[in-house]
């Protein structure tokens, strides 16, 4: 079995990733300039997303868990059942 070294990862997905940034810095500049930004600052979803880029920007190798957790419902017993 052939592992994958993490320069071939980042020499792979360099790109990928730049953009992906790019675009997040661009939405989150359109949130800024718009009209009412201001009440976006106390809205839950923002909150979210801060901790979200903190959870990116930190080290670790479960980023991906983490953010997956972030922005998931908590586990209710019985959902499925009326």
């Amino acid at each position: 079995m052939s592992t994958q070294t993490a320069q071939s990862v980042l020499d792979r997905h360099y790109l990928e990733i730049r953009c992906e940034l790019l675009n997040l810095a661009a939405s989150l500049d359109r949130i800024d300039h718009a009209d009412g930004a201001e009440a976006t600052h106390s809205d839950e979803r923002m909150k979210l997303i801060a901790e979200g880029l903190k959870i990116v920007s930190g080290d670790g190798p479960n980023r991906a868990e983490q953010l997956q957790l972030l922005f998931s419902d908590p586990y209710v017993e019985g959902w499925n059942r009326k």
